[in-house]
């Protein structure tokens, strides 16, 4: 009986082993999902190149005025029509409200005296056209960038900077940032060479202005060019000059500021004091205004000069803004003109005639 116990007791141990090795090779391996679950399978690696989807939105701003002047307000999407690079272009999107705004006020510091003097006694007057939302920065130049104090949304900051705003009398230098010579210099370089002489705000050259308006165009872009990545304010540079620009001494031509305008959607708006009224046609002043679809007046006196600056921040704030996605034309192109028509007869519509696209240029 004991024997017959014992070698019962072997067989079972024997097949108890015998299953323990089997479940053994057929149990997971280390790091392996448990029982129970589902084990989602690796993704397998990515080959060729990744694909990234382009949205080619661009947002217009137009200006619209009756024959007298006036803005035109009450018009509707419907009422407009957009084409770029002549192939018409479906409004995806329109907004009639106003936008807050970030200035840059540019002042001429090379004005005659008599000029120089209303233009000071008419700037606290910007204020009124600012609301709290509003954002400036006062600088001004001659053959020189003057920045100031930098943008600032505080009225009473903003207030106390232009009260104590004066345009140089006597011979400007250059800002402290900037390399200077013994003598007169332009741009940074000397105008005379070694003879020592006396640094001047703006020097004839061959009877030739050596104003700097260009460079100043181009560095009041850099200071608003990444204010508002979000494209929700409007983005102007007031300029007030009596739109001398001595051409050989600015370091960026008028094409290479004109680029960077058009590609920040910023707009140039202007007030020509002096000499400017006489010679509207052919100065610097209405050509930034006209490209960058801003607008330019023209004024003799302090007090005109006041109401006209209210009428520039508001044609600025309240203009009607189109939205569309570029569609049927060539996007390899870095440029591409745009036109905007209104069905309503009898209305004039200021707007940029084009824009760039791509990465800015080093």
């Amino acid at each position: 009986m004991k024997s017959l116990r014992k070698t019962l007791f072997f067989a079972n141990a024997t097949l108890l082993v015998t299953c323990i090795t089997q479940l053994g090779a057929q149990a997971p391996q280390q790091g392996a999902t448990p029982a129970g679950k589902e084990q989602n399978p690796a993704p397998p690696p990515q080959t060729g190149p990744k694909i990234v989807s382009q949205v080619n939105q661009v947002i217009v701003p137009v200006i619209v005025k009756d024959s007298a002047g006036g803005l035109v307000p009450g018009l509707r999407k419907d009422d407009f029509r957009i084409f770029e690079d002549n192939v018409e272009q479906r409004i995806s999107n329109f907004s009639a409200e106003a936008f807050p705004l970030t200035m840059v006020l540019l002042v001429d510091n090379d004005l005659k005296s008599k000029d120089a003097k209303q233009v000071e006694e008419s700037l606290l007057a910007v204020l009124a056209g600012l609301s709290l939302n509003d954002e400036a920065a006062v600088c001004k130049f001659d053959n020189f960038f003057h920045p100031g104090k930098g943008f600032t949304r505080d009225q009473t900051k903003l207030l106390a900077e232009l009260k104590h705003f004066e345009l140089d009398s006597q011979p400007s230098v250059a800002p402290p940032s900037m390399a200077v010579d013994n003598g007169p210099s332009i741009n940074g370089h000397s105008a005379i060479g070694d003879q020592p002489s006396v640094a001047q705000s703006t020097i004839a050259i061959k009877g030739q202005s050596t104003k700097a308006m260009d460079d100043a165009v181009y560095a009041a872009a850099q200071m608003l060019k990444d204010r508002d990545p979000e494209r929700q304010r409007r983005k102007l540079i007031f300029l007030i000059s009596d739109g001398v620009n001595g051409i050989r001494s600015n370091t960026y031509k008028y094409d290479a500021v004109r680029m960077d305008l058009l590609r920040y959607n910023i707009e140039v708006y202007g007030v020509g004091v002096g000499s400017a009224i006489f010679n509207r046609k052919f100065e610097r002043l209405a050509k930034y205004a006209h490209d960058t679809g801003g607008d330019v007046y023209y004024a003799m006196k302090s007090r005109a000069m006041e109401e006209l600056y209210s009428r520039v921040t508001e044609e600025a704030r309240n203009q009607y803004t189109l939205y569309y996605y570029s569609n049927g034309t060539d996007r390899g192109a870095d440029y591409h003109t745009i036109e905007v028509r209104v069905k309503r007869e009898g209305l004039t519509l200021l707007t940029r005639e084009g824009y760039y696209s791509g990465v800015t240029p080093k």
